[in-house]
């Protein structure tokens, strides 16, 4: 009990101060970020353009290498520029990128479009996740590494699943909320032709998946026609409006990420002690 006790302190010691809370909190936001958005432009390649899942692993590969490079580069700018400077343009850097994506979005999009987005959330994700464990590795005791290593494990893995289920919670009801707004109001699709559908159940489903379903109705070859093109304008409304609001939880990030060190290597401030806990990313 007393050995669990001083784990449990040196543990907290790890976030005892607002710059180490900030990074926590910029680290779980950018991995949830990118979490999020792993599972919405795969879930549509895969949905929309009908792409096999080997086909939408490549397709992705840019913005993960764009992530490895960019976590390894990104060290090369803190001898010019603070931490919270990064960070900033880092979340600036993401919401453009998000914004980007939900404008050139379409059910035929072409590749070069999407992949500029890809590339420049990418881009602001790799340096993120480098720049905010490099803050809690510098500000923290060298006999509290081990704490910070498993806080950035934790913080990531606990990350990347609220990520991926807000993501799909969210997609999905986009898409519930917009399939059952227009099938209330279109003539084409009775009451008797709903109710032969599981309206009450709705996901993600290529338009070949539907017409099938559809086909085992009594519905139409019109009606099937209008229920295939709500889908379609559906599916790329929820992942337009699920991007927008992903851009505007990058946006609120930015708020911690104020809370960062405000300094270089070399320029701690005159008023604070020159300890390890002071140094900024990359000092000595």
């Amino acid at each position: 009990m007393m050995w669990t006790h001083r784990r449990q302190a040196a543990a907290l010691a790890v976030i005892d101060s607002p710059q180490e809370r900030a990074a926590v909190y910029a680290m779980f936001s950018v991995v949830a970020l990118g979490a999020m958005l792993n599972f919405s432009v795969p879930l549509y390649i895969q949905i929309a353009q009908g792409r096999s899942p080997l086909a939408t692993a490549i397709a992705m590969m840019p913005f993960n290498l764009t992530v490895f490079i960019s976590a390894m580069l990104i060290v090369q700018l803190y001898d010019r520029l603070t931490p919270r400077q990064i960070a900033r343009y880092g979340f600036v850097l993401c919401t453009a990128a998000l914004v980007w994506l939900a404008f050139v979005v379409r059910n035929d999009w072409s590749a070069g479009p999407v992949l500029i987005g890809l590339v420049l959330f990418g881009i602001g994700q790799g340096s993120l996740v480098t720049l905010v464990f490099n803050v809690l590795v510098t500000a923290s005791p060298k006999e509290l590494a081990g704490d910070v290593g498993s806080l950035r494990g934790t913080t990531n893995n606990l990350a990347a699943a609220v990520g991926t289920a807000v993501a799909g919670a969210l997609l999905v009801g986009l898409l519930s909320a917009a399939v059952l707004r227009s099938t209330a109001e279109n003539p084409l699709l009775p009451t008797e032709i709903q109710s032969q559908v599981d309206l009450d159940n709705i996901n993600f489903v290529s338009n070949e998946r539907l017409q099938s379903v559809m086909e085992r109705t009594t519905a139409t070859p019109q009606q099937i026609a209008e229920a295939v093109r709500i889908n379609t304008e559906a599916r790329l409304r929820a992942l337009k409006i699920g991007l927008l609001i992903m851009a505007g939880l990058a946006l609120v990030t930015i708020i911690p990420a104020g809370q960062l060190p405000n300094y270089i290597p070399g320029e701690v401030p005159s008023d604070q002690p020159s300890t390890r806990r002071d140094r900024a990313p990359g000092a000595k």
